[in-house]
């Protein structure tokens, strides 16, 4: 590993931490760490027990809204890792989790860690073949044993593949204009430091719509990741 691979995952971890204490500044933190001393007493092999283990590994605890973050990397097997935080949020992409922040996070780091990009590519198609798990809490399985939750991961090989339909079109634009507007904010880029007039003016306005494109496109992918109203079960009583 050179110099400038070892400075990129500094400055990751720096990112992290800064976030991380950040939230814990402004939350308040107890009803968290209440939360991990229950997970402490959980059977040994549940997924529960290896968070607060893992948590307690690291001197960590919970962060505020962000606990579903500590139940993946636990249960996908990321350490806690510059480079596994990147790869975490990959496959997570892969999972069909489209959200700002986890392409924001993928993104910063296939920025700054170029060489891991085909393992980035790796964790995405392994998302993909896996069933979603963006919406799993801690709460409904922290006191299922890991080693059958990881194995129920893997999606059935005959599970019918999805239709092409507007919805995929609209993905496929969406990653395209992400793409395509990243790209072109990173050529354009240099330019921008130049002193010469024609320079800046020439490159400000590709370098503008660059960043147009790249936010309309996670802007897209957010509003796919929202269940449809259709979609939504009405929850009812029932009488005894």
């Amino acid at each position: 590993m050179n110099i400038l691979q070892k400075i990129a995952r500094k400055i990751i971890k720096k990112s992290f931490d800064l976030s991380v204490s950040t939230i814990e500044f402004f939350s308040k933190m107890e009803p968290y760490e209440q939360k991990v001393s229950e997970l402490r007493n959980l059977e040994k092999g549940t997924l529960g027990k290896e968070i607060a283990e893992c948590l307690d590994n690291h001197n960590l605890t919970l962060v505020p809204k962000y606990e579903s973050h500590d139940l993946k990397h636990v249960l996908l097997n990321y350490q806690m890792t510059a480079e596994d935080e990147i790869r975490m949020q990959a496959f997570m992409v892969g999972n069909g989790n489209y959200s700002i922040p986890s392409f924001a996070i993928l993104i910063f780091g296939a920025i700054l860690l170029p060489d891991l990009w085909r393992t980035f590519y790796s964790d995405f198609k392994k998302g993909k073949k896996s069933i979603g798990i963006s919406e799993w809490s801690i709460e409904k399985y922290a006191s299922r044993n890991l080693t059958e939750l990881r194995a129920e991961l893997l999606k059935p090989e005959f599970e019918e593949k999805t239709i092409f339909d507007m919805k995929r079109v609209t993905k496929f634009g969406a990653f395209a204009s992400i793409t395509t507007g990243i790209f072109g904010m990173i050529f354009c880029l240099p330019f921008l430091f130049s002193s010469n007039m024609a320079d800046l003016v020439g490159a400000g306005f590709p370098f503008v719509g660059g960043a147009i494109l790249a936010v309309g496109g996670l802007l897209a992918l957010s509003n796919l990741s929202r269940p449809n109203k259709s979609q939504q079960v009405t929850p009812y009583k029932i009488n005894c």
